[in-house]
């Protein structure tokens, strides 16, 4: 009998079909990237007292280019995503235009050239 996975575990899984979905058409700009799930962004990441009040949303995902012997990263938040998803499928369609939008950042393209059925908002 197989073990349910645990919520983060399937969250991660979201974040690798979503890898896996763009890899055909990206397999060499995305071979030294690494890929990570964080829970939350990072607090200087959220801006601090009157920024709040500016209507920024809160991030779903960074991605930092190379440097140095780091790889590329491209980090996905769990905790944002997971707030604002209707249902699992909507939860999907967020990881994968979070995605999405992280990588066309590192590679200095727009998500559009990404993949082509990007739409942006929710």
């Amino acid at each position: 009998m197989p073990i349910a996975k645990a919520r983060s575990e399937r969250f991660d899984d979201l974040v690798l079909d979503a890898v896996d979905r763009l890899k055909p058409r990206w397999a060499k700009q995305l071979a030294s990237v690494e890929f990570a799930v964080e829970e939350v962004p990072p607090i200087s990441d959220l801006g601090d007292g009157p920024e709040l009040l500016t209507g920024e949303p809160i991030p779903f995902g960074r991605s930092e280019p190379a440097a140095g012997n780091r790889p590329a990263v491209v980090i996905i938040y769990r905790r944002p995503l997971e707030g604002r998803a209707r249902d699992r499928d909507h939860l999907g369609a967020m990881v994968h235009d979070a995605v999405v939008e992280q990588i066309a950042g590192l590679l200095g393209l727009s998500p559009e050239s990404i993949d082509p059925g990007f739409e942006e908002g929710d």
